[in-house]
C-alpha cells in the first residue's frame, strides 16, 4: 500500500519543517474561523453597523414623539393602560433585526467582488460551516443591536412588563426573526453577485413588510386588504411574539391558541412560524452556497 503524498487528497503537505494536515479541518473549527473573520470585518467597518441602527432609532423617536398621541388612542382602545412607547418598542426591535440582516448579503457581495469568496470556496473548509460561522457572527451583532434598541425604548418610557426574562426573550425573538432575512439576503447576493442589486432587493422588501403588518398599529384598525397581507407577513409573527413578551399577555393577532395560557399563547405560534421559515430559507441559502464554485465567481 502506497503512502499518501502531499499532492494527494488526504495527504500531508510538507512546508519546510512543518507538516500541514488537511484532514484536521472540523465543522466547528471552520465555523469558528468564519465567525471571527466576519466579526473582525464588522469592527473594521463600523459604519454599516451604525447605519443599520440609525434608521430604527429615528423611527422610534419620531413615531413616539410625532404620532404617539394619535396612535396611542388606537392602541388604548384594544389594550387599555398600555402606552404607545411600550406598544412600539417590540416593532422597532424587529425592524432593527430586519435592517441588520440586510447587511449580511452586502458583506457577501463585497467578498465576491474582492475575490475573497473565491478563495474561501477553493479552501478545504466545509461550505455549510462557512455559512454557519458567517450567520453566527451576524446573529451576535443583531442581538447586541436589538438589546440597544430595547434599552433605549425603556429610557424613552417603555415598560417591559415581563421583566428581564421577557427582555431576553424579545432579543431571542429578534434573532430568530432575523435568520430568515439573513438567508434571503445571502441568497440574493449569491444569485446577483452585485451590491446594488442586493441593496435594492432588500429595501424593496423591507418597508412593505414593516408597514403592511401589525408593527405600528393594531391589525383591527388597518384596512381589510392590509389585514389579509399582514396574516401572511413574517413581520406580524415576529412583532406579535415580541409584543406578547413585552406586555406579558397574549396579543397574537393571526393565530388563536389557548393551549399554554397567557403570554406563551402569543409567543409560541410566532416562534413556530419563524422557525419553519428560517429552516426553509436557510436550506435554500446553504444549497446555493454549496452550488457555488470558483468558476462561477468572477
Amino acid at each position: 500500500m502506497s503512502t499518501p503524498t502531499g499532492d494527494e487528497p488526504g495527504g500531508d503537505q510538507q512546508e519546510g519543517d512543518h507538516t500541514v494536515d488537511r484532514t484536521k479541518n472540523t465543522f466547528a473549527g471552520d465555523a469558528w474561523v468564519n465567525f471571527k473573520r466576519w466579526n473582525l470585518k464588522a469592527v473594521r467597518n463600523p459604519f454599516v453597523l451604525v447605519v443599520s441602527l440609525a434608521q430604527p432609532i429615528i423611527f422610534l423617536v419620531l413615531f413616539t414623539e410625532v404620532f404617539g398621541n394619535v396612535a396611542g388612542q388606537a392602541v388604548g382602545e384594544g389594550l387599555p393602560g398600555i402606552s404607545y412607547e411600550t406598544y412600539l418598542v417590540p416593532a422597532i426591535t424587529i425592524q432593527v433585526a430586519l435592517a441588520a440582516a440586510v447587511t449580511s448579503g452586502i458583506g457577501l457581495v463585497n467578498d465576491i467582488e474582492n475575490g475573497m469568496f473565491e478563495k474561501v470556496l477553493v479552501s478545504p473548509m466545509n461550505r455549510t460551516a462557512i455559512f454557519v460561522g458567517k450567520t453566527a457572527a451576524e446573529v451576535f451583532r443583531i442581538a447586541v443591536q436589538v438589546s440597544i434598541i430595547l434599552g433605549l425604548g425603556v429610557l424613552l418610557g417603555a415598560d417591559v412588563k415581563s421583566g428581564l426574562v421577557g427582555a431576553a426573550g424579545i432579543v431571542a425573538v429578534g434573532v430568530l426573526f432575523s435568520l430568515w432575512f439573513v438567508a434571503l439576503s445571502n441568497s440574493v447576493a449569491i444569485i446577483t453577485r452585485d451590491q446594488e442589486s442586493t441593496i435594492i432587493a432588500a429595501n424593496l422588501l423591507q418597508f412593505p413588510l414593516l408597514f403592511l403588518s401589525s408593527a405600528f398599529l393594531p391589525l383591527s384598525t388597518l384596512p381589510g386588504w392590509i389585514q389579509t397581507f399582514a396574516r401572511l407577513n413574517p413581520v406580524t409573527y415576529g412583532v406579535d411574539a415580541a409584543r406578547s413578551l413585552m406586555l406579558d399577555q397574549d396579543v397574537m393577532t393571526v393565530i388563536e391558541l389557548s393551549y399554554f395560557g397567557g403570554t406563551l399563547d402569543g409567543v409560541v405560534p410566532g416562534i413556530a412560524v419563524l422557525a419553519v421559515l428560517d429552516l426553509a430559507l436557510g436550506g435554500v441559502a446553504v444549497f446555493l452556497l454549496a452550488r457555488a464554485s470558483s468558476s462561477d465567481v468572477q
